[in-house]
Order: C-alpha cells, then structure tokens, then sequence
C-alpha cells in the first residue's frame, strides 16, 4: 500500500514475522518536494536491513515536508519519536543525516531521545551505526561538537547585547509611554469595560493592562 493510499499521519507497517534474534528496524523516509520521491533512500535501507539480518517492522514517511520544520510539522516523524518511546522497534535507519534535520543540535537531541528509549540509529550516507562501538563514540563526538556550537551561540549573543550596550540601545520589550499608561488605568478605575478591551483600545498588551491593574491595587 502506497503511502498516498495510507491515512494521514498512520506509519506503514511492513508484514515481516517477529524477529528471533534480529533487530527490529523502523525506517524513516523524507522529502522536501512533492515532485521528489522516497523509492531510493527506501530501497538502500532495505538493502543494508537485510545484510544486517534487521526486520523491517514500520516505515515513516514524510512526503513534501521540509526538514526545517519541527517535529509538530512533521507527522511521520511525530510517530517514529512516539513509538520509539514504546519499544516498537530497536534501531531507527534513515538515508542521511539532513533526513532526520537541518542542525546538529537537532539531531544530537534526537540522538539523546533514542538513547534514552534504549533505541540505536544508524545513518546511511555517514556511515554511523550506534549498535557497533564506534557508532557509539560518533555518538559522544557529536554531543561534544553540539555543546560547542551551543557555547559559541551564547557567546555571539553576550557580545551582541554587549556591544547593543556599548551604543546605547535599551534592550528587552520597549516600555509603555507614561501617557498610555495613564489613559489605561484611568479606564480600569472606570471599570465599565473589560481588560481586553482596555488593551485594543490603547493598543497595548494585555498582560501591560494586568500589571498597571495590579500596581493600582497596591497603591489603593
């Protein structure tokens, strides 16, 4: 059954016996097109499954739909987390790694989640298999390159709101003009319209409109 025939977010199950000594592999299929399709990377990974002696027991499917996006977005891929959570299968494969995302935090939290399942990954084109030891130590590499390229992100965004500093540019959410902030609890001491009409009518949020409500309180 193809996957234009399946319902709408319902992973393909292949019709394989329960393995006997064999992992059970889950396969993930994407790609970013509708004119593109999956027939190769599905293809390759039955081929490595079977050198491998894995039973293929599900197969996901994201047909059109960037690896940009979260996993929200992706139904396919939604599942696969949520059935590797149940132990339905022992080792994701997929064709690559910019199949599962686009960053290398992605995919070493990805990583993290299946370990935690006690679930391998093996990727095809990068040659990383977590079931063999080295596949493991790529493993550990890739966290240790994650953190670093976290520690360098929070480091471009200290010099940033350093040097915004430096300027003189005033950070965080732009403050409410004192004329607003007047207008509005004169309308809360009115009391004949609601907090969100208050915040429309001055175009403030609403939660400016609790707080000025909740100073006014304490004044009183």
């Amino acid at each position: 059954m193809t996957s234009a025939k399946r319902r709408a977010g319902e992973p393909s199950r292949a019709r394989f016996a329960s393995p006997i000594n064999g992992r059970r592999a889950a396969l993930y299929l994407r790609v970013s097109t509708g004119s593109q399709t999956t027939d190769n990377q599905r293809l390759e990974l039955e081929a490595v499954a079977e050198r491998c002696g894995w039973v293929i027991a599900a197969v996901y499917e994201d047909a059109g739909v960037s690896g940009a996006k979260g996993r929200d977005k992706r139904p396919q891929f939604n599942n696969l987390c949520r059935d590797a959570a149940r132990r339905r299968f022992d080792v994701v494969m997929a064709w690559s790694v910019d199949r599962l995302g686009r960053s290398l935090q992605d995919l070493v939290a990805f990583l993290g989640d299946l370990h935690g399942c006690g679930v391998d990954l093996y990727l095809h084109q990068q040659g990383i298999d977590t079931t063999t030891p080295s596949g493991k130590a790529m493993f550990q590499m890739l966290g240790v390159f994650a953190e670093f390229e976290r520690a360098m992100i929070r480091e471009r965004v200290q010099a940033g709101l350093s040097r915004a500093r430096q300027q003189g540019k005033r950070l965080g959410r732009p403050q409410t003009a004192d004329r607003t902030e007047a207008a509005v609890i004169a309308d809360l001491a009115l009391g004949d319209i609601g907090m969100r009409k208050i915040a429309a009518k001055h175009g403030v949020g609403v939660s400016v409109v609790q707080r000025l409500k909740a100073e006014s309180a304490a004044c009183l």
